[in-house]
C-alpha cells in the first residue's frame, strides 16, 4: 500500500512558495533595469522582454520643403530620406492620411491630395513629384508603420545623473538621499546598541519594564506621533532640515533596534562575560571588546531594515524635510513629483527608479549573510 510523505509534500510546497517570492521580486526589477537602457519610442511600443526583437513603430515624418524641389524635364521633382542615415528601419507601410497610415507598403505610388505622386521604398528613400510646382511652408507629412532593430542606450543616465540641466534634479536628490540615511542609519545603531548591552547584561531597577515598553512601542504607528514631533522640532528650531529627519528616523527606529540587540545579547554565553568581570574589565571594556564583535551579525541586521527603511521613505522626509528651494528633496519625494509632471517620460522614469532601487540592493546582497543570525538570535537557548 503506498502513502504520501507528508514531510516531502511539504518540502515541495515550501520550495515552491520561495520561488514564487523570488520572481515576484526579480521580474520587475529586471524589467525596471532593462527598460532604463531602452529609448522612449521602444518602451511605448513593446514590453521589456522584447527588448531584444525588432519592435513596430508608427512614426510620422516629414518630407523635404517645396523650397528645395527641382524641375526635371516637365516635371518638379522633391527627393530625399524619411529617416536618419543613422537610424536602421525597415518600412512596411505608409500612408498621407492619419485616417489611413498603411495604405500604401514599401515601393508603391501615392496620389498627394494637392496634387502629384509621392513613392517610398522599404529604406525611407521617397520621390514627390508633380507637373505643377510644390506649395507651402512645410513638407509632405507621412505616416510610417516601421519595424525598428533592438536599442539600447547610456543616454538616460547621462541626462538623470549627470545632466546639469537636467530638471528632474535626479543627482542632487541622490545626494540628500544619502545624506538622509547614512546618519539615520548609524545613529540609532549607536543609542541601540548601548541600551541594549544594559538591559541584557546590566541589573538595575526597572529593567523589567524598560523592556516592556520597548515592546510596546513596536506596535505604536509612527503616524501618530508625527505632528507632535514636527511641532516639537519646530519650537526648537529643528523642523526644516537634516538633524530633524535624522533624530525623527532615530526615534522611530530605536525600539527595534533595542528589541533586536537586547535578545542577540542575552543570547550571548554567559561565562565569557563572566570570565571578563573576573580579569577585572570594565563594562564599557566588556561592551566594547566582546559584546560588539560578537554582535556583528545582528547589527548588521538591524542596519539592513533601518538603511532600507529611511532609503524608501516619503512620508518622514515629506514631513521633516520643508525646504522651498529644493536642495533636501530626497529620491522618492523627486520620483513622485516626476510622475504628476513628466508621466509620458517613462525612459527617464525607469532610469530614475532603478537608480533609487540600485543602492539598497547592493546593501542586501552585500550584508544579508547576516540577516537570517540576526533576526534568529536568542530565539531559542
Amino acid at each position: 500500500m503506498r502513502t504520501d510523505n507528508p514531510q516531502r509534500t511539504l518540502k515541495w510546497a515550501v520550495h515552491l512558495s520561495v520561488a514564487c517570492l523570488v520572481a515576484l521580486w526579480i521580474f520587475p526589477t529586471l524589467g525596471l533595469f532593462v527598460s532604463s537602457f531602452r529609448t522612449v519610442d521602444q518602451i511605448g511600443t513593446s514590453g521589456w522582454w522584447a527588448a531584444m526583437f525588432p519592435s513596430e513603430q508608427n512614426l510620422v515624418v516629414r518630407t523635404a520643403k517645396p523650397e528645395t524641389q527641382l524641375k526635371i524635364g516637365d516635371l518638379y521633382v522633391i527627393e530625399g530620406e524619411l529617416f536618419a542615415a543613422d537610424k536602421d528601419v525597415t518600412l512596411l507601410a505608409w500612408g498621407t492620411s492619419s485616417k489611413a497610415i498603411d495604405s500604401y507598403v514599401a515601393g508603391e505610388v501615392g496620389a498627394l491630395r494637392k496634387g502629384g505622386t509621392i513613392q517610398v521604398d522599404a529604406g525611407g528613400r521617397y520621390r514627390m513629384q508633380n507637373t505643377q510646382p510644390f506649395s507651402g511652408s512645410r513638407g509632405q507629412r507621412v505616416f510610417a508603420t516601421v519595424t525598428v532593430p533592438p536599442e539600447f542606450t547610456l543616454a538616460n543616465y547621462q541626462k538623470v545623473l549627470f545632466d546639469k540641466n537636467n530638471v528632474e534634479g535626479m543627482a542632487q536628490a541622490f545626494i540628500a538621499t544619502m545624506t538622509v540615511t547614512i546618519p539615520a542609519t548609524i545613529i540609532p545603531i549607536l543609542i541601540a546598541a548601548f541600551a541594549a548591552y544594559a538591559l541584557a547584561w546590566m541589573n538595575f531597577p526597572g529593567r523589567a519594564l524598560l523592556v516592556a515598553a520597548i515592546v510596546g512601542l513596536l506596535v505604536v504607528p509612527l503616524q501618530l506621533a508625527l505632528i507632535p514631533l514636527l511641532k516639537l522640532h519646530m519650537n526648537i528650531g529643528i523642523g526644516k532640515g537634516y538633524l530633524g529627519v535624522w533624530l525623527a528616523h532615530t526615534g522611530f527606529g530605536l525600539p527595534l533596534a533595542i528589541y533586536l540587540l537586547r535578545n542577540y545579547m542575552a543570547s550571548l554565553p554567559k561565562d565569557i562575560i563572566e570570565n571578563a568581570r573576573v580579569d577585572g574589565a570594565t563594562e564599557f571594556q566588556i561592551f566594547m571588546r566582546i559584546i560588539l564583535p560578537l554582535s556583528f551579525p545582528a547589527l548588521a541586521s538591524f542596519a539592513i531594515f533601518q538603511f532600507l527603511w529611511t532609503w524608501n521613505d516619503l512620508l518622514v522626509a515629506k514631513v521633516f524635510l520643508i525646504d522651498s528651494s529644493g536642495q533636501t528633496v530626497v529620491m522618492t519625494a523627486k520620483i513622485v513629483d516626476m510622475l504628476g509632471s513628466r508621466g509620458g517620460n517613462w525612459e527617464i522614469l525607469a532610469t530614475s527608479a532603478f537608480v533609487s532601487i540600485a543602492v539598497p540592493l547592493l546593501m542586501f546582497f552585500t550584508l544579508q549573510k547576516y540577516l537570517v543570525r540576526g533576526l534568529l538570535a536568542g530565539s531559542v537557548k
